[in-house]
């Protein structure tokens, strides 16, 4: 691997079910330590790092709304969902020694910090890992949003989604034989193809912001690290393309 990372600050995103292992639902304890394991690497490197974990594995907001929940009180049990994985990350990270802070976009001062950005940048620069939770705190938004919305907030180099698969392809890998995976693609490309890569406003966020989006599998065991280092398999969303 190359010594040197190529990137000063990064955001990487999550899924909930990432953090399911091989459980239907919840958390599984080893999924969410070995995802830490993977941040503590990046962060050994000198790397700044925030996060923003979704909530997919304990409530989905649009799942809510299909069941016939009203959308907006849907989308804010969800976001409470994302507090609960982001303080079960802070923990295996504190576990680790790495000093960790949760923000919420939702107040909740017994458990997490208010979103203050001068502060989230404070937390960066003093080496502490921030974890955005409760998404933007409005309904109707992501967390792919959230994750773009703080990436251009922080101000960082590169936006990360750690996702099943080693980066984007014409079709699911899973389902479709033969799928074509892209190493680099435009974001209008992206958008255009309607590849799935983030929803449409976490893209246009990040190419307003010129942050580049790089998708890899965050199911990989070190990948994290290599992507940073320009290895490994991933696809990087840009401008250039």
């Amino acid at each position: 691997m190359a010594s040197k990372p190529k990137y000063k600050r990064v955001l990487l995103k999550i899924s909930g079910e990432a953090l399911m292992g091989d459980r239907d639902y919840g958390l599984d304890p080893e999924a969410v330590s070995r995802i830490a394991k993977d941040v503590l690497s990046v962060h050994r490197m000198g790397v700044q790092v925030c996060l923003v974990i979704g909530g997919g594995n304990i409530f989905r907001g649009l799942s809510g709304a299909a069941s016939g929940m009203e959308r907006a009180t849907a989308d804010y049990m969800g976001m409470l969902a994302t507090v609960i994985n982001s303080l079960a990350m802070q923990s295996a990270l504190e576990r680790l020694d790495v000093a960790t802070r949760v923000q919420s976009a939702i107040p909740m001062a017994t458990v997490a910090e208010p979103y203050i950005r001068r502060r989230a940048e404070r937390h960066l620069e003093k080496g502490r890992v921030v974890i955005f939770g409760a998404g933007t705190g409005n309904p109707f938004f992501t967390t792919d949003t959230a994750a773009a919305l703080r990436a251009s907030e922080m101000a960082c180099d590169l936006l990360l989604k750690g996702t099943k698969v080693d980066g984007v392809y014409d079709a699911d890998p899973v389902k479709v034989t033969g799928a074509k995976r892209f190493d680099r693609l435009n974001y209008m490309e992206v958008l255009t193809k309607d590849l799935g890569v983030m929803d449409h406003a976490g893209i246009s966020l990040a190419r307003e912001n010129a942050i580049p989006i790089v998708v890899f599998s965050i199911y990989e065991p070190g990948a994290f690290a290599k992507v940073l280092c320009g290895e490994g398999r991933y696809t990087i969303v840009s401008d250039e393309g």
